[in-house]
């Protein structure tokens, strides 16, 4: 495997900023690289969740701003999210939640509620003509799918949707899967019957 830093014009792929890089024609470009260094600025990031949305709780410990028994109430009449689908929260960039898991079943994920996630991402991605995504490895961070079926999920999604509008797609890999998923991106086709172009850094 080539080193960080390196070009590397196999299949129109590249080694960027520790992530390695493919472009599909003019439109998109896939990187693979961890949490700390982003290949490039993103407009929306998608993260695991489940159906409750506890994964996503801020873990520090904070004065309520309502009264407890107001929050009590809506907590006891939440009503859960559906497992495959996406809920956006909004800020400096757009979180995208991706509701992967139940924690009361076991295991508390299925692939096809990645594969129906993944495929509600792109659309929406398309929707709000977002051009740069961040996408953690769904399935693989809090459940036990791994890099290599998360990637075979996306490589699905992606030839289903065809997303026009997205021109960047970083994969934000915990590091124990950033060499997989590399591998991944080195080895295969991700041209999707398009011709792969490779661009120097």
């Amino acid at each position: 495997m080539a080193s960080i830093g390196n070009d590397d014009t196999r299949r129109g792929l590249r080694v960027i900023r520790g992530g390695r890089s493919f472009e599909r024609g003019p439109t998109l470009r896939i990187a693979a690289a961890t949490e700390d260094r982003p290949p490039f600025p993103v407009d929306a990031v998608v993260l695991e969740e489940d159906t409750y949305f506890v994964l996503s709780t801020d873990p520090q410990l904070r004065e309520p701003a309502e009264h407890p028994i107001r929050i009590w109430t809506e907590l006891h009449e939440a009503e859960p999210a559906v497992p495959g689908s996406v809920v956006v929260r909004r800020g400096h960039a757009q979180r995208m939640l991706a509701v992967i898991h139940d924690l009361s079943q076991d295991p508390t994920w299925r692939r096809e509620w990645v594969a129906s996630a993944l495929t509600e991402v792109f659309r929406m991605a398309l929707e709000r003509e977002i051009r740069g995504l961040g996408l953690w490895l769904l399935g693989a961070v809090y459940g036990k799918l791994g890099a290599d079926g998360f990637m075979t999920l996306l490589r699905e999604a992606l030839e289903r949707a065809r997303p026009s509008s997205l021109e960047r797609l970083w994969l934000i890999c915990p590091p124990r899967h950033l060499g997989e998923v590399q591998r991944r991106l080195h080895v295969e086709d991700w041209s999707f019957g398009e011709s792969p172009a490779a661009t120097d850094e």
